[in-house]
């Protein structure tokens, strides 16, 4: 009798780990600012955040950041909500079967993208740190 095997999604446990995974290969120096950056993966973004930055189709929205650039922190900032990249998993697997591109590129691209973010990076500066983390 044939091995029958059931091939599903990536579910978000898969996600995290290739999103870690992507965390751990962000160089110093900028991986010392990554210690309290919160991880979440969710499904889609909610209504609030997708209405606040004008997204009507929840599939265009991959990742985002949340939190305080790096550079304009102070230590004046009181009970502030940890910094956060957030990857929403339906969209991811959206743009993955639409590109062709491996997960794991997808995910770092997007890892790095939002990790950019945090470190009040330009884009030219994402694109060197993703080649980085590649």
């Amino acid at each position: 009798m044939a091995d029958k095997t059931e091939t599903f999604a990536p579910g978000a446990a898969q996600l995290e780990t290739l999103a870690r995974a992507a965390l751990a290969r962000i160089p110093e120096p900028f991986a010392a600012h990554l210690a309290d950056v919160v991880l979440v993966i969710e499904e889609f973004a909610d209504d609030a955040i997708l209405a606040e930055m004008g997204i009507e189709d929840p599939f265009e929205l991959t990742g985002l950041y949340s939190g305080r650039p790096v550079g304009e922190k102070s230590s004046f900032d009181v009970m502030a909500m940890p910094d956060t990249i957030h990857l929403y998993r339906r969209p991811l697997l959206d743009e993955w079967c639409d590109t062709g591109v491996s997960l794991e590129a997808l995910i770092t691209h997007v890892v790095v993208h939002e990790v950019g973010h945090h470190l009040g990076l330009s884009d030219d500066d994402m694109h060197a740190l993703e080649d980085a983390a590649g």
